[in-house]
């Protein structure tokens, strides 16, 4: 138990952290690393300005309180300061891991796991250079608060990551797959996956040619509808970037009609994977936050703070990379919802277009890029001859109204190695995904 100041708000975030890392390079060991870390981040507020500290050492808690509390100026009304105010108050315990907690896995059988992917890597000539990963973590967090709050909860991954080169010609094909899981056990069993996914691959390095620059509607993969939402819509919906910007405020006004009535985007840590986090850094339970709805702006991203900024609700989306780090707004999962149509009808629709299965990356505020990594010219709404690109970009907002189709079919996509950064705080661990979807008018080089 801690003692709490008066006169200021104060949180405290515990966190205990059990994880794993190794890479196996063209069937050399590279690395095997196991660690174990705790620590904490301490947090006063004071009405003017926020004091705060962190420290591996738990037993300083009390103290670390003790000496945030000596510089800040007590305030007889903290409680009604418009963020304070904001902060929900939770007691619950959400150990959801702990029974199949990773860290309780052998070494031994972390590389057997890893050993029946190497062994993919191992069938195909083509590949001239391999890599396999695996990495865990599991996480318990501990938040309390002067408010009341006392939340116990835990976060868990396993992954297996493939990522090799292929040569045409001189030419290098970068591909790769994750393997991406919240249980151990259901690492197991992904191999003809890889081997499908290779396959694919290889066919399509040794037959793509450079695709004709031009004024195309493409067909968006779930994967690539995914990076789009996160880089193209999901970061502009951080209210942190619209707190004391009037023209952002304007532009991305609550109730603006900004694409087709059939697109609705979400951001939520409610579903398992890389961007599930029940409850977020400031003890605020996880939401379903619609950041597009029928259409219509109709949500936005937010920490206590930005919410008290704009006079809105929060949302759950206050996080932190960790101990070392204050939270800020971030991303969960953030995706496309399904519609009404299949992926065949989309293509089918398409004269003379492209088919995007896959990309490299994406970024994007005002205007987005996607750099394809397999593309295919659509013909006559038929899949046609596999194309090189280089990029496909677009201005944002007009580029939401061109949205013309999303499909039933639709995928959540977790990630094994990397993830969002913002602020000095990388990688945060997020999750993307969608429907098949239709957009025209995009240019492509």
């Amino acid at each position: 138990m801690v003692r709490f100041p008066e006169g200021v708000y104060t949180d405290v975030r515990e966190e205990a952290v059990c994880s794993t890392s190794i890479r196996i390079e063209n069937d050399v060991l590279k690395e095997n690393k196991a660690k174990k870390e705790q620590g904490a981040i301490i947090r006063l507020y004071d009405g003017r300005r926020w004091y705060m500290s962190s420290t591996t050492e738990l037993e300083r808690i009390q103290q670390e309180i003790d000496s945030l509390a000596e510089m800040a100026v007590p305030c007889s009304g903290i409680e009604e300061d418009p963020v304070v105010r904001k902060y929900e108050v939770n007691r619950e315990v959400m150990l959801n891991y702990t029974s199949c907690d990773v860290s309780s896995v052998s070494n031994e059988e972390k590389l057997a796991v890893m050993e029946k992917y190497c062994a993919c890597m191992r069938e195909y000539e083509e590949i001239r250079y391999w890599k396999v990963y695996y990495v865990d973590n599991h996480t318990e967090k501990h938040i309390v608060s002067s408010k009341g709050s006392d939340v116990i909860f835990d976060t868990q991954n396993c992954c297996v990551a493939v990522r090799y080169v292929l040569m045409q010609d001189d030419k290098p094909y970068y591909g790769g797959k994750d393997i991406y899981r919240m249980r151990f056990d259901e690492l197991w069993g992904h191999e003809e996956e890889v081997r499908k996914l290779i396959r694919e691959d290889i066919e399509y390095h040794q037959n793509a040619r450079p695709v004709e620059p031009g004024d195309y509607t493409c067909v968006f993969a779930p994967g690539v509808t995914g990076v789009f939402a996160h880089e193209s819509f999901g970061h502009k919906s951080e209210a942190d970037f619209m707190v004391g910007d009037e023209n952002m405020k304007r532009e991305w006004a609550i109730g603006t009609r900004v694409g087709a009535e059939l697109l609705n985007i979400v951001d939520t840590g409610l579903e398992e994977g890389s961007g599930y986090v029940p409850f977020d850094d400031e003890g605020t339970r996880a939401k379903k936050t619609y950041l597009i709805r029928n259409g219509v702006l109709s949500g936005r991203l937010h920490s206590a703070a930005t919410a008290a900024a704009l006079g809105e609700e929060l949302t759950g989306n206050a996080r932190a990379v960790s101990f070392q780090f204050e939270p800020i707004v971030r991303m969960t999962a953030t995706y496309v919802e399904p519609g009404e149509s299949t992926k065949e009808e989309l293509i089918a629709g398409v004269k003379k277009g492209i088919y995007l299965s896959d990309y490299s990356h994406g970024s994007g505020m005002s205007t987005f890029t996607i750099a394809p990594k397999r593309a295919y010219m659509i013909r006559d709404g038929k899949l046609a001859e596999p194309v090189r690109i280089s990029v496909v970009t677009g201005n944002v907002m007009s580029t939401l109204s061109e949205i013309d189709g999303v499909s039933k079919e639709f995928e959540l996509f977790s990630f094994a190695l990397g993830g969002c950064g913002k602020m000095e705080q990388f990688p945060l661990r997020v999750g993307t995904g969608g429907p098949y979807m239709r957009v025209k008018h995009l240019t492509v080089q």
